[in-house]
This record gives structure tokens, C-alpha cells and sequence, in this order.
């Protein structure tokens, strides 16, 4: 029975189905078939030669071109060779022409013997008598030494102007026959080195902490107390702006004084400093007067430890009134109370009434009765004096010497500064480059870095005078607006993965038909090939 039952079932499942009344669908026209390869390929065709040049082309990040070469030779100090040439004119109209000569010569190979910085030199020329340039565009000198005979060897440096007067006494001038050193020559050599003695440690130490000690100028070592003093002198002062705004104000814990003579004194005493000051930055001024309470737990001590300081001076919560400009604000508060600042120690007669605060500005605690209504102008000489020279402190300015000797060499200081922290800069926007190749890089940053490459190299010519703190001004504020880019800033925080996440959404549902499409279409036409092989395989075999 099963043997009959096995004979009688379907050879085959088409047969099967024929017997069950299936009809199979007719087979594919080859013009249907040409019309859904052409449909899968044009689609892909689309895809191929226009959607992804579209996509690639508004999507692309633009990137251009940097020197990222000579901007790294900035940033390792290979690029400038600091050189500090400082012009010093000496004037021996007592001499003859051949005897000043030689007393130049012979202070030149003192000085150059003696100097351990190659890069801060002192160059020595004779001035002309008649008190001409030799050339319109020639440089004034840092400074000018006067020596006239004495009876004894002194010096002073002039308040008013960079000038040096020294008197020698009889036969310390150098004799024509002697090729060795004077009294005088010695003496112009001490001086020299005594007065530009700060602005060399100030550089050298500059220079020390930067990738530009290696760029030939070597500085000479500094004692670490020397090094540590220079430290706590760089983060006391201010970071350079080419614009301050200086703020002064009045606070007094009760009703009075209500009014100071503020504008005489300002223009009295500090006016003509902030003129002398224009070559290097820019001020502007505004005062107030506030009604502020003692801070609680000082109101009853009259003599303030510094460790009280924190209580007393709360600059976090006065109330004063910042310049909304973009220029830094330098704050010089005068304070109505009867206590003083003890200094060190337990002494209390080491007292002192002002304190400056690094990087903010002066407090000045002014004692006053308290029934005066008003601060005369005479009361507010000696704080105003105060804020001065905390003034020139705040912005760096050396200690040692006369102010215009002092902020010659200010400028000299800032150069430096400006020049190291533009080429920092410099370095930081090209290993960012590197580091992030998927960052936007406008034609604004390039152009900005071509002008700071430009006035580096002007900076770097001109570090002795106001041109080279120009040039190095410049290239800080291009460098700066080059990396704080709101373009670049912006890309800093869109990762690789953000972008797969927004695309991934978009792009998966219409991928997968057309993949699967593909795949399609390609197994069908390999069908179709192996088919075309068999039937020619079989009429080669009839």
C-alpha cells in the first residue's frame, strides 16, 4: 500500500502545484527586467554624481591654508633672535674731540667685557656738539651721559628727562697714550650697569621662561630669590592693554564727607603722569562716591594684620562701577576710617595706610574727624601721590631709576612681553590645527596670522624703542582675535560623534532600500550570467 501510494505522488512541486490548480506567474519580460535595473541604477546615479557632491559641498568645513611651519619657528623661539640694542649718547664737551673718542672706545670694551646678556646691549657713540641727529629718522637714545669736571666723581639721574650727569675730578679722563682703562671709563661703566642692571634681570627672566632662551640671545642665570622676586613682580602686575580705565573712588561708612576735591587733584598729580604714560598706554577716568559700612569685625580695630585684610578689603562686594568698554579697570579706592595696615611683625608703629591688591588697584585708608564734610585737595596729595606709584607698579614698571628712565625701559619690558606671548599664541593656533583636522579654519584667521607673522618680524627689528611695542601690540591683538575665532571656538564642541547621530536618523531609512536594491539587482544579473553560461554551454555541446 505505501509502495502504491509512493508511485502515484508528484515527481516534482510544479507538478504538484499543477495538480492542486496552481498557475505560476509568467515569466519576467526582459524589457521589465532592463526597466528595474535602469530604475535601481539611476537612482544610485543620483546618489553617486549628485547628491553627495551637494552634500560634500555644503557640508565641507573650510580650512585655510596656514604656515604652520613658520609659526611653530615662532613658537620655538627659532624665528627672532631678541636683541635689545639700547643707543646711549655721551656728551664730554670738555674734552677734545680725540680724547672723548677714546674714553667712548674705552667704556664700549668695559661695558662689553662685563655683559653676561649678549641680547640687551649697550651701544656707545659720541653726541654731536651742535645737539643735531645725524639723521632725521635716527632713534633717540635711551640716554644721554653728561660729564663735566669736578672735583670729585658723582652721578644723578634726571627727573625730567633720560640723562645721566656724572662729574670727574682732575685726571680721571683718559690720556690718548694709554690704551687701557680710565677712572672714568670705569666709573661711566658702573653707572651704566647699576641703572639698566633691573631691566636686564626683568628680561633675561622673561626670556628664561619662554621657548625664545633658545633662540641664540641666551639670558644670563638668575639667583632663585631674584627669580622668585621677578615672579611675584610678574603676577602682581597687569596683563598689557594699550587702553586702562582708572576708577577713583570715595567710600565712607556714614554720611560724610559727601564731596573731595577730586578733580584738582587729578589733575595736579596724576595727569602728568598718565602723559608721560601715552607713549605706552591710553587712560580714561571716572569717580564716584559711595556709602559703604565697615566690614564687620574691623570696624573696631584700628590697626588692621594682614591676615584682617580679607575681611576688611572685599572688592567682590563693594560697590563700584566697572567700565563697560573692553579696557581693563584699575580700581584706587580711598577708604574714610581711622585704621591703619600693620606691615610685619607685632610692631605697631610698622603701620602703613594703603595696600595694593595685584592685578586690581590700591586701598587707601584715610583718617579723617568726623565732622568734615569735604576732603580738601591738600588731604588728598599724599593718596593721590600713593596711586601713582602704585599705578606705575600695576602696570610693571621698573623700580629702580628716574621715571623716564624707568618707563623707557618699561617699554622695552613690554615689547618683550608681547612679543612672547604673540608667539605662544602662534603655537597654540597651530597644534590646535593639527590636533583637531576637522576644525573650520576661516580666510579671517589666516589673514590675521599673516599680520602677526608681519609685525612679529617688525617687532622683533625694533625691541630697543616705541616702534617695537607698536609692531608686538599688534600681533597679540591679531593672534588673539585669530584664536578666540567664534567660527573655530564653535567647532571646538561638535565632535565626530555628533555628527553620526544627526546623520544617522536621516540617512538610514533611505540607504536601506537602496542597498538591499543593489544587492538585488546584483544577485539577479550574476543569475542571469551564470544562465547565459549553462545555455551556452549546452548548444556548444549539440
Amino acid at each position: 500500500m505505501a509502495s502504491t501510494a509512493s508511485a502515484e505522488a508528484p515527481a516534482s512541486p510544479a507538478a504538484a502545484e499543477q495538480a492542486q490548480g496552481y498557475t505560476p506567474p509568467p515569466a519576467e519580460k526582459p524589457s521589465d527586467t532592463r526597466r528595474r535595473s535602469y530604475i535601481v541604477w539611476s537612482y544610485w546615479l543620483i546618489v553617486v554624481f549628485l547628491g553627495l557632491p551637494i552634500w560634500w559641498q555644503t557640508t565641507a568645513i573650510h580650512r585655510a591654508s596656514l604656515p604652520l611651519d613658520g609659526m611653530m619657528q615662532w613658537a620655538d623661539g627659532k624665528a627672532c633672535r631678541p636683541v635689545f640694542p639700547l643707543q646711549i649718547e655721551i656728551r664730554a664737551d670738555a674734552l677734545q674731540e680725540a680724547e672723548a673718542q677714546h674714553l667712548v672706545r674705552l667704556t664700549q670694551h668695559a661695558l662689553d667685557d662685563l655683559n653676561e646678556f649678549s641680547g640687551h646691549h649697550l651701544r656707545l657713540q659720541l653726541a654731536p656738539k651742535n645737539g643735531a641727529r645725524a639723521a632725521p629718522d635716527d632713534p633717540e637714545p635711551a640716554l644721554t651721559i653728561h660729564c663735566r669736571p669736578g672735583t670729585a666723581a658723582t652721578s644723578s639721574l634726571s627727573p625730567e628727562e633720560p640723562r645721566l650727569d656724572i662729574t670727574y675730578p682732575p685726571g680721571a679722563a683718559p690720556q690718548l697714550t694709554s690704551a687701557s682703562s680710565s677712572p672714568l671709563a670705569t666709573y661711566i661703566t658702573n653707572e651704566l650697569r647699576a641703572t639698566f642692571a633691573e631691566e636686564q634681570s626683568i628680561i633675561a627672566y622673561l626670556l628664561s621662561t619662554s621657548s625664545m632662551a633658545a633662540a641664540g640671545a641666551r639670558p644670563p642665570s638668575l639667583a632663585p630669590e631674584v627669580a622668585e622676586a621677578l615672579s611675584r613682580r610678574t603676577t602682581r602686575s597687569l596683563r598689557y592693554s594699550p587702553t586702562y580705565h582708572l576708577t577713583f573712588s570715595l567710600f565712607t561708612d556714614r554720611g560724610l564727607p559727601n564731596a573731595w576735591d577730586i578733580e584738582a587733584a587729578l589733575e595736579e598729580y596724576i595727569r602728568p603722569l598718565l602723559e608721560v604714560l601715552k607713549p605706552i598706554h591710553n587712560f580714561t577716568v571716572d569717580t564716584q562716591v559711595q556709602l559703604y559700612a565697615t566690614p564687620g569685625g574691623a570696624q573696631q580695630a584700628e590697626v588692621l594684620t594682614k591676615e584682617a585684610l580679607s575681611s576688611f578689603i572685599n572688592a567682590a562686594e563693594w560697590p563700584l562701577s566697572p567700565f563697560i568698554g573692553g579696557a581693563p579697570t584699575v580700581n584706587f579706592l580711598l577708604y574714610v576710617g581711622n585704621q591703619t595696615i600693620q606691615l610685619d611683625g607685632d610692631d605697631s608703629t610698622n603701620t602703613a595706610q594703603s595696600w595694593m591688591i595685584p592685578q586690581w588697584g590700591t586701598v587707601y585708608l584715610l583718617p579723617l574727624p568726623r565732622a568734615d564734610a569735604h576732603v580738601s585737595l591738600a588731604t588728598l596729595k599724599q593718596p593721590m601721590l600713593t596711586f601713582g606709584g602704585h599705578l606705575l607698579s600695576l602696570l610693571g614698571t621698573p623700580v629702580s631709576g628716574s621715571l623716564p628712565v624707568r618707563l623707557s625701559s618699561l617699554t622695552r619690558i613690554r615689547s618683550t612681553d608681547l612679543l612672547l606671548r604673540a608667539s605662544s599664541s602662534l603655537g597654540s593656533l597651530a597644534r590646535l590645527t593639527e590636533k583637531l583636522p576637522s576644525i573650520a579654519i576661516p580666510q579671517s584667521v589666516a589673514d590675521g596670522v599673516e599680520t602677526t607673522l608681519r609685525h612679529l618680524e617688525q617687532a622683533c627689528a625694533n625691541l630697543g624703542g616705541v616702534q617695537g611695542l607698536t609692531h608686538a601690540r599688534i600681533a597679540e591683538q591679531e593672534v588673539e582675535r585669530a584664536f578666540f575665532e567664534k567660527s573655530m571656538v564653535g567647532q571646538l564642541y561638535f565632535p565626530d560623534e555628533h555628527k553620526i547621530a544627526v546623520y544617522l536618523p536621516l540617512l538610514g531609512p533611505i540607504s536601506v532600500p537602496l542597498v538591499m536594491g543593489l544587492i538585488s539587482e546584483l544577485k539577479n544579473w550574476i543569475a542571469r550570467r551564470k544562465k547565459r553560461a549553462e545555455e551556452a554551454k549546452e548548444k556548444k555541446a549539440q
